[in-house]
């Protein structure tokens, strides 16, 4: 039974009193006897007459002796019973009093456990941290690589449309020989026959050289002009070389750029290291000003306890010399010493409330400002990883646009390369063109003088050829431009749709991983509201107890105040029956008995209320944490909700935007489309401008040799005008026979065109059996896809079916252990010390419990990440082959590409020497373009299975995710039935202990109890099995998502995920080690509050024992005096002795008595009296 402190002070303080004023009794006594021997020299005779009366008094004063005697020996007999249950409790409360000192050495040893944990997964996070970094870098590295493959690619295919231009070129330049060829061999014919009449006219060209040599000359300049128009080429080329080095140089520039950003990346985290280190400290310091707090406090504590101590010696010096001068106002003196009392209690009760408040707010603003500094730091941490993610984009689009302009510098280059070639061999032909004139100009000479007389008719038509031929080659010009233009836009084109499909295919991923936050946020959100619903439904609870204590404690005033009622009416009646000197001795005595019970019901309400207010405190704090973690979840849920309607409206803005890009592709390919339909009746233009020029020149010829038959004619006047006739229809049978070559001519171009227009929509045909292929493959991802969710959901469902059944089995476990706790409430209903005891020891089981389920949970999770990070290295082992793979298959396609080109090289050569015929070339060219198709294709193909991989890559990363996600909600829930498990075991057993430390008397009750208890403990064994059934389930299950999780790629964000979740671990852990830390300092306080009742409890004991001794020592004067034999006193001496007992002696008596030892010579003391005992 626990008492305050300054009640168990005022117990022993009455007990001493009443020592001494039963020593002041014993001593006045013997003095009156002395004295009254000299009072009575005088009267004698009336001391005669009263002897017989006193005689028979004094008889009855000694059986009431004895009678009190009696009540001595049974208040005796009740304080050795009080002293032998007070020494069980100290037993008790020492027993509990080791078993918490036990507890808290263990809570040490766990703690120092818990932070080498803590220390450990801080290690193992610096760790985590650098391998994530070390991933990202190599994910930059192979990310920038696939850009540089991506532009080769772009490479290839600007050279793959220069190639197809090139051909075009060569076949419009094979035709132009191979007419030219006809032309050379039909001038050879002639000039064979001619030959002769040349040699006649020799003579007349000779004039005619003069002319010859200005042209000649004129060929110099325009050879000149040509040498100078390349020496110009050359200086652009060297411009581009300038060019091309202050690309180098900026660059370089960007490179210095990049490691300046690097270097202030480090400067950030050095700075974010120094704030983690000023955080610590903080930390430090905040616990060391909580340590000097308690410190304060406990020093607070003892100078209050001495206080109070001094105070009681003082209050007891003062009572004792109070008691001294005048006993008659013991009673309003004891009255005012417990007023006082009441009032030091409440004083000092409200000045601990007061210390209590002011450390719990100085605690709180500590504990505010610590939150507000991991603030700052997670403020200033995310503010610098956003600047430092908006660095690397920076830097990433520097480095694009700068490959962008290498790469039109190198195809700049290349373009002036290629006319730079295309300048020279021009100039070679003017050469060969200059050589072959000056070898036939002789022949030249010989003809001019022929054909200087139809050279004037000649020339209107060569010019109006010539204009046409200038228009054509105009027009051919501008096609190509429009070709390349629309071959540009169809290239950019592609690029546009590849990087939107893959940008769809990112928000696509996005789409998916946003689903499932939006799936776990809305898990979350049910499961704050759940435990929102519980910690309101505790705090109505923790409202409803405060209710009943407010209740209790308004009865416990009410008691006291009856108490106090009691205790006056008591004294009234002690008053007004002090004149009767029987019933007043019985009635004091009665008086002083009640009074100690009332003194100790005092005590133990004030106690009670006491506790009661603790608990008031205690539940108020509860009750205030309840509502701010509440306030704090309904906040949360609210940001949830506005991050929820953020995340809708930028899928929203996503799915605008993949639109657009899908109507701007199409709208692109429609414009390529057109384009190709335009080019190809430019061709079509182009190629009746031929014929058209190819008529000119025949029909040219024609006139040539029918001047050449003018001329070899003998020109004669007399010819007859038959002859002329006859030359004349046979001029227009041979201009008829031309006709119809031409009309042959064209049907054959016809019937070309039309074959070039049917390959040209076969390979459309081509390329849309090519897009259906690849619409079926993708159909068929899908459709894997749609049967890998399918199998999700099904794995999803089984889950539920699992939760659903552990729910079931909390449910069960939850019904076993509130039977438990009334069976607990029954067994522990024998006393409120054992019951707070009990209580507290389960507070500390619960504490240990859970602390004990932290450990084991984070050891948990230290497993998995162990286990995440060897399956992170083995799947990024096989990304690496898969890489090494996909890099060979490009190196095989470049070895490839390049012996394509050197094919064509060696074509273009063999076309540029014209050793090979032109059926041979066709072939060739047929079999480069079907090569060309093939690799096209190829690449195509590698395109898609690219992408392929992608998707397949992000699904099995979906899984992996799912899987792990289960994984540990099985490994989690396992963990926690088995320790759920021993927790029931643990209290199975405490219960078997408490039902066999039970009374004798109440077995057969206790029997049917047991019954009822072995029925639920057979229960809850057949639960615990299947408990361990549905476990071997759960492991069956775990065993299968972990045979599924092998098989599965997981990418390298994976590692930042599980860095964040370690830091979310590290927090948590550091949290827990806060709340960990605080439940240890209320272990501290609990148990500093239990010695605090085992010392007073000792200090009552004692008392106890003090008081049964000098009783002890009171009824054996008591017996000693009777065995004397009896008492010859007064009947005035008895009366006064009991006045000055009662303490109500009148001054009058007073002066009497001071006046009496003056009147005569002490007689000798009368035999049988008792010796007064030395002052």
């Amino acid at each position: 039974m626990a008492v305050h402190p300054q009640t168990s002070a005022s117990g022993p303080s009455a007990n001493r009193r009443f020592k001494k004023v039963s020593g002041v009794a014993g001593v006045c006594s013997p003095l009156k006897i002395k004295v009254k021997p000299l009072l009575q020299v005088t009267r004698q005779d009336e001391v005669l007459q009263a002897r017989a009366q006193e005689l028979q008094k004094v008889q009855e004063l000694q059986q009431q002796s004895a009678r009190e005697v009696g009540e001595l020996q049974g208040r005796v007999a009740q304080l050795e019973e009080e002293r032998a249950r007070l020494a069980e409790q100290l037993r008790a409360e020492a027993e509990l009093c080791a078993e918490t000192e036990e507890t808290r050495g263990r809570l040490a040893a766990r703690k120092q456990e818990l932070e080498l944990v803590v220390s450990e997964l801080e290690a193992r996070v610096g760790e985590e941290e650098e391998c994530s970094r070390q991933l990202q870098t190599e994910k930059r590295r192979l990310q920038q690589h696939i850009q540089e493959l991506e532009t080769h690619l772009e490479a290839e295919e600007g050279a793959r449309q220069k190639l197809q231009l090139e051909k075009v070129t060569t076949e419009a330049k094979l035709k132009k020989l191979g007419e030219d060829l006809l032309l050379l061999e039909d001038q050879n014919g002639k000039l064979s026959k001619e030959r002769k009449l040349l040699e006649e006219r020799l003579a007349e060209f000779s004039s005619q050289a003069a002319e010859e040599e200005e042209k000649v000359k004129s060929l110099n300049k325009l050879r000149l002009k040509y040498e100078a128009t390349i020496a110009d080429m050359e200086d652009r080329l060297r411009k581009e070389e300038k060019s091309r080095q202050e690309l180098e140089k900026l660059k370089r520039r960007l490179d210095v750029e990049g490691s300046e950003l690097q270097e202030q990346m480090v400067e950030q985290q050095q700075r974010a290291e120094e704030l983690r280190a000023q955080l610590g400290r903080k930390e430090e310091e905040l616990q060391v000003a909580l340590a000097r707090t308690e410190q304060e406090g406990g020093a607070r504590a003892q100078l209050l306890k001495s206080l109070r101590e001094a105070q009681a010696g003082l209050a007891e010096a003062q009572e004792d010399l109070e008691a001294e001068r005048a006993a008659r106002a013991k009673a309003e003196k004891q009255r005012r010493d417990l007023g006082e009392e009441l009032e030091a209690l409440r004083s000092e009760l409200e000045d601990t409330l007061d210390s209590t408040n002011a450390q719990q707010e100085l605690r709180s603003k500590r504990e505010q400002e610590v939150t507000e500094l991991k603030k700052t730091l997670e403020e200033e941490t995310r503010v610098h990883e956003v600047a430092v993610q908006e660095l690397r984009q920076r830097h990433g689009q520097a480095l694009g646009e700068m490959a962008e302009q290498l790469e039109q510098a190198r195809r700049s280059k290349g373009a002036w390369e290629k006319t730079r070639l295309a300048l020279e061999a021009e100039v070679s032909e003017l050469r060969t063109e200059l050589s072959n004139l000056q070898t036939t100009r002789q022949e030249g000479e010989q003809r001019r003088r022929r054909l200087e007389s139809q050279l004037q008719e000649v020339q209107g038509r060569a010019g109006d050829g010539e204009r046409a031929r200038a228009e054509a080659t105009e027009k051919l010009q501008r096609a190509q431009a429009e070709l390349e233009i629309v071959s540009g836009a169809l290239s950019e084109a592609e690029s546009r749709a590849i990087r939107l499909s893959k940008e769809l295919t990112s928000t696509e991923a996005q789409l998916h991983d946003a689903q499932e936050l939006l799936q776990e946020e809305t898990r979350a959100k049910l499961t704050l509201g759940s435990r929102a619903r519980a910690l309101e439904a505790e705090a109505a609870g923790l409202r409803e107890q405060l209710d009943e204590e407010a209740a209790a404690r308004e009865r416990a005033g009410r008691e006291l105040q009856a108490a106090q009622a009691q205790l006056s009416e008591w004294r009234r009646r002690q008053e007004e029956e002090a004149g009767a000197l029987e019933a007043g001795e019985e009635a004091r005595r009665r008086a002083a008995r009640e009074v100690e019970a009332l003194t100790q019901r005092l005590a133990e309400k004030t106690e009670v209320v006491e506790r009661l207010e603790r608990g008031r405190r205690r539940l108020q704090q509860e009750l205030d944490d309840a509502t701010v973690d509440l306030e704090q979840q309904r906040q949360l849920v609210s940001a949830l909700e506005k991050k929820q309607r953020k995340f809708d409206q930028l899928l929203a803005e996503e799915k605008a935007a993949v639109l657009r890009a899908v109507e701007e592709r199409e709208r692109v390919e429609a414009e390529g489309r057109e384009r190709e339909a335009r080019a190809l009746s430019l061709t079509r233009a182009l190629e009746e401008e031929q014929e058209a020029r190819e008529e000119l020149e025949r029909q040219n010829r024609a006139l040539r040799a029918e001047l050449e038959a003018l001329l070899s004619s003998k020109d004669d006047v007399g010819k007859s005008v038959h002859e002329l006739e006859r030359a004349r229809r046979v001029a227009e049978q041979a201009a008829n026979d031309l006709r119809t070559q031409v009309t042959e001519l064209e049907d054959e171009l016809t019937a070309a065109e039309d074959a070039k227009l049917r390959l040209e929509v076969t390979v459309q045909a081509l390329k849309a059996q090519h897009e259906r292929d690849l619409q079926g493959r993708d159909e068929a991802g899908e459709e894997r896809r749609r049967q890998l969710a399918k199998q999700l959901r099904d794995a999803e469902v089984e889950r539920d079916e699992e939760r659903k059944q552990r729910a079931l089995a909390v449910a069960a476990r939850k019904k076993l252990e509130a039977e438990l706790e009334e069976l607990k409430a029954q067994t522990v209903a024998t006393g409120q010390g054992k019951e707070e005891a009990v209580k507290q020891l389960r507070k500390m089981q619960a504490q240990m419990k859970e602390l004990w389920r932290e450990v084991e949970e984070s050891r948990s999770s230290r497993e998995e990440i162990f286990a995440q990070n060897r399956e992170s290295e083995k799947r990024l082992k096989g990304l690496e082959a898969e890489v090494l793979r996909l890099q060979e298959e490009l190196a095989a396609s470049d070895r490839a590409r390049r012996q394509a080109q050197q094919e064509r090289d060696e074509m273009a050569d063999e076309v540029a020497n014209g050793s090979l015929s032109k059926a041979a070339i066709l072939d060739e060219k047929r079999q480069l373009e079907g090569r060309l198709g093939q690799m096209e294709e190829e690449l195509e193909e590698e395109q898609s299975n690219a992408e392929l991989l992608n998707d397949r890559y992000r699904k099995l990363l979906l899984q992996v995710e799912t899987l792990t996600t289960e994984l540990s909600a099985e490994r989690s829930f396992s963990a926690k039935a088995e320790s759920g498990r021993q927790q029931l075991e643990r209290q199975i057993q405490e219960l078997r202990g408490r039902l066999g430390e039970e009374d004798a008397g109440a077995r057969a009750r206790q029997k049917m109890i047991i019954a009822a208890l072995e029925s639920k403990l057979a229960q809850a064994e057949e639960q615990l099995e299947q408990e361990s059934r549905e476990r071997i389930l759960s492991g069956k299950l775990v065993r299968r998502a972990e045979k599924r999780l092998k098989e599965v790629v997981l990418q390298v964000e994976e590692e930042r995920r599980v860095a964040d979740q370690l830091r979310d671990q590290l927090e948590k852990g550091n949290l827990r080690v806060k709340q960990l830390k605080r439940q240890l300092e209320e272990a501290e306080e609990e148990a500093s509050r239990a010695q605090a009742v085992r010392r007073r409890l000792q200090h009552e004991l004692e008392d106890v024992t003090e008081a049964s001794e000098s009783m002890n020592r009171e009824l054996n004067t008591l017996r000693n005096r009777l065995r004397r034999g009896p008492l010859t006193f007064t009947t005035r001496s008895v009366r006064q002795v009991f006045r000055l007992e009662e303490g109500v002696v009148s001054d009058e008596e007073a002066a009497a008595e001071e006046a009496e030892p003056g009147s005569g010579p002490l007689p000798a003391e009368p035999q049988g009296s008792p010796a007064a005992p030395p002052q």
